[in-house]
């Protein structure tokens, strides 16, 4: 990695204790573990972000008008909609 830098990171002794057994388990450094973790956080939240955009921008009524418009095929046993 050429861009990188470095963060002093404090860990309570039981977290840091958790992260050293499962990184030895996987066979990563500690360090690697703690970007993996970070990276994955980073995209959740991101994930929800867009998801919370996508859900603001919806139109429901064009929803309703696609779902209940008339044709198609019923729906194949097992994925009908709960009474």
């Amino acid at each position: 990695m050429k861009d990188t830098s470095t963060y002093p990171l404090r860990l309570p002794r039981s977290l840091k204790q958790a992260v050293e057994r499962i990184s030895k388990e996987e066979g990563t450094s500690i360090n690697q573990f703690v970007v993996t973790a970070v990276a994955e956080k980073i995209s959740a939240m991101q994930t929800a972000r867009f998801f919370e955009a996508r859900k603001a921008r919806a139109d429901y009524d064009a929803f309703d008008r696609i779902m209940n418009r008339a044709g198609g095929e019923l729906p194949r046993p097992g994925d009908e909609l709960p009474d």
